[in-house]
């Protein structure tokens, strides 16, 4: 019987060697003493406003990330769009809001970072 030589990376190619080195940088860090990383404080927020939209968006959304996500999206985005981005946050990336919340925070993005925005 012949071995057979593998081709395609087992742990996602280049994603897979980047875990590895990060991995060795973190023991390389631990053996040479280095036990603390301190990154900079978040300067990015959710724009506050008096509904209990801008709560829910607070209690939800940065859970997995920060608030320059919403901050970064076009300006010009539709309803939809953030109705579209809201239920994909949910199913397929899992996060754990009631659907219930839904239209409510669709309303906050669409308001505060969407084509609904006021005009100054």
């Amino acid at each position: 019987m012949r071995n057979v030589v593998e081709t395609t990376p087992r742990h996602g190619g280049l994603r897979g060697k980047a875990m590895k080195t990060f991995a060795i940088l973190l023991l390389l860090a631990g053996a040479a003493g280095v036990a603390e990383i301190t990154l900079p404080d978040e300067t990015a927020a959710y724009k506050p406003t008096l509904c209990q939209s801008h709560q829910l968006v607070l209690n939800n959304c940065l859970l997995c990330h920060l608030a320059q996500y919403a901050q970064v999206q076009p300006r010009s985005s539709p309803r939809s769009y953030w109705e579209a981005t809201v239920k994909k946050m949910k199913k397929p990336f899992g996060a754990q809001f009631a659907d219930e919340d839904i239209p409510a925070m669709v309303a906050y993005l669409a308001k505060v970072y969407g084509a609904e925005k006021p005009k100054p």
